[in-house]
């Protein structure tokens, strides 16, 4: 197994867990903070916009099975790449949409995906995602908010906001699911 670690930030953490639990070659997903100025902030800092740090999921994934572009053309494909500091009715900077690169072949990758998307006018409005290194900033979430979607699929958020965006991703990226066999 070749292990490579992916940090992202695209509106609100759970959303990106869940679609990226579901992904072929996903070896682990941990929802976190990251890019902020706060040392092991909690999630209500965060909340609070003051921190300066994204909610983002920490993704280790196997690059024998799934690369580097592919985790972001899911990524891409599963937010609104458009809306600055925010995602739907999740408004802050806390909700950005960020790409944070662990190397300079990640940064690479990054810009010029986002480059050749923007070049596509794929979006009705200008791709504003950020990329910029992690530079060892990121901090685990608190446990009750790990693999959330799974534990409380009957709670509001999950049911009218995740949800659609894990079948809409099922939908699109049907070739890149985990099996479902036992």
């Amino acid at each position: 197994m070749m292990s490579e670690v992916a940090t992202l930030g695209g509106g609100c953490f759970w959303c990106l867990e869940a679609v990226f639990l579901d992904v072929e070659g996903v070896t682990a997903v941990e929802s976190g903070y990251a890019g902020g100025h706060v040392a092991a902030p909690s999630y209500e800092a965060v909340c609070s916009g003051d921190t300066g740090h994204a909610e983002v999921i920490n993704l280790t994934f196997d690059s024998a099975v799934i690369g580097y572009r592919e985790i972001l053309e899911i990524f891409f494909a599963t937010h609104d790449p458009t809306q600055l500091n925010r995602q739907g009715n999740d408004v802050g900077t806390q909700y950005r949409s960020v790409i944070f690169t662990h190397s300079d072949e990640q940064a690479r990758i990054a810009m010029t995906m986002r480059d050749e998307l923007a070049e596509r006018r794929l979006y009705d409005a200008p791709i504003v995602t950020r990329i910029e290194p992690l530079a060892g900033n990121y901090w685990p979430a608190e446990p009750y908010h790990q693999n959330y979607f799974a534990n409380h699929p009957a709670q509001g958020y999950c049911s009218f906001v995740i949800a659609p965006k894990v079948a809409k991703f099922r939908q699109r990226f049907a070739h890149r699911l985990k099996s479902r066999r036992a």
